[in-house]
């Protein structure tokens, strides 16, 4: 696993950071948009936006004296190859185990 991708699925792993990326698949918000929704302070909502900008999961967009955070696709492709790779694993070793079932089944016929 890469270091960026753990970093990424560290930021994820908080439950705040995940429901701010719900919101943000919807639309592009501000903080105080954000922490309204969620009903948080907005100094604990920067704080865990600081965390998905750092780890790539947002872009911030100042406009004047606010700033707009939108969601960025690239850190879920990311996410998206690294899961099918770990379902490829796993296929690939439940086909081993049939193979080896079957011909012990073989073998107990003989």
């Amino acid at each position: 696993m890469s270091e960026v991708l753990a970093h990424t699925l560290f930021a994820l792993s908080d439950t705040n950071r995940l429901q701010m990326v719900e919101l943000l698949k919807a639309e592009p918000l501000s903080v105080g948009e954000i922490a309204a929704r969620l009903g948080l302070q907005q100094p604990q909502t920067s704080k865990h936006l600081k965390v998905l900008l750092e780890a790539g999961i947002v872009r911030m967009e100042p406009v004047a004296n606010r700033r707009i955070y939108h969601l960025r696709t690239e850190p879920f492709q990311d996410i998206h190859r690294w899961s099918q790779s770990l379902e490829q694993q796993m296929v690939d070793r439940m086909t081993r185990l049939e193979t080896y079932l079957e011909q012990q089944s073989v073998n107990r016929e003989e």
